[in-house]
């Protein structure tokens, strides 16, 4: 607030904390309450446009924000001038974000992880990231970081496989949410990846071997009773043969009186 004689004044700036993505640009208001002002402006090294121009209020725009700035609005009111400072902070909205099942074929029970990274975004403060199984929420973490420069971050959780997991796509979202700064909610999805689960192979060989081994004795018990039948037939036949034989003999030459 500036004061002079009968008359005091104070100068507004809205947003008071701008967050500017990088590259971008931001509309920034300069107004005052005094009644007359015969001047006013914003001071800045940025490039900016005048968009609206009356005697209390101006509407500018300042675009192609690459770096952090400092700038001043002011009014001149009873020649005497009054001002507001304000900082513009650059964000780096979550563009890509990438997702790692590992391993990505998993026995029934076993552990697998997820893993979610979301490179170069800042500023950490407002950015949650969340793992998805189609639309379940397996785990959410927000982050905390006023640091303006670029960085990772990463969420990995783990969970042991079930069968049902093989229905779902799993997927990572993050979301940056800075509107107390006057930022619009920012998200982005990653690419879907899918789990293949499996019952362990081990146990379905088990039952094979003992279901072959079943057979194959079974198997080899009939084969042998065929055998074994065979040359029991075979013996008694001959056994008939020669005593038929020898019936024949004795028919041929009776046996003589004492």
């Amino acid at each position: 607030m500036t004061g002079s004689g009968e008359e005091a004044f104070e100068v507004h700036v809205s947003p008071e904390q701008p967050m500017v993505k990088h590259g971008g640009s931001q509309v920034i208001n300069c107004s005052t309450n005094c009644t007359k002002p015969e001047n006013g402006g914003l001071e800045t090294s940025l490039d900016k446009i005048v968009l609206q121009d009356s005697p209390q209020w101006k509407l500018f725009m300042i675009f192609n924000v690459s770096q952090n700035s400092s700038m001043r609005c002011f009014f001149w009111c009873s020649r005497k001038q009054g001002s507001k400072s304000l900082n513009v902070g650059l964000y780096y909205p979550p563009k890509q974000v990438l997702l790692k099942l590992q391993p990505t074929r998993v026995a029934v029970g076993s552990p697998f992880t997820i893993e979610c990274r979301v490179p170069s975004v800042a500023p950490l403060e407002g950015l949650t990231v969340t793992l998805l199984r189609g639309s379940e929420v397996l785990h959410s973490q927000t982050f905390e970081g006023t640091a303006l420069s670029p960085q990772e971050a990463m969420v990995t959780y783990s969970a042991e496989a079930q069968l049902e997991d093989s229905s779902h796509n799993f997927s990572c979202q993050a979301k940056m949410d800075l509107r107390t700064r006057g930022v619009k909610v920012v998200d982005s999805v990653s690419d879907s990846q899918a789990l293949e689960v499996f019952e362990p192979v081990q146990d379905n060989w088990m039952v094979i071997i003992v279901v072959v081994s079943v057979l194959l004795l079974f198997v080899t018990s009939v084969l042998l009773c065929f055998v074994f039948g065979q040359q029991g037939n075979q013996r008694r036949r001959g056994i008939y043969r020669v005593q038929a034989a020898w019936m024949r003999l004795r028919g041929t030459h009776p046996a003589q009186p004492a």
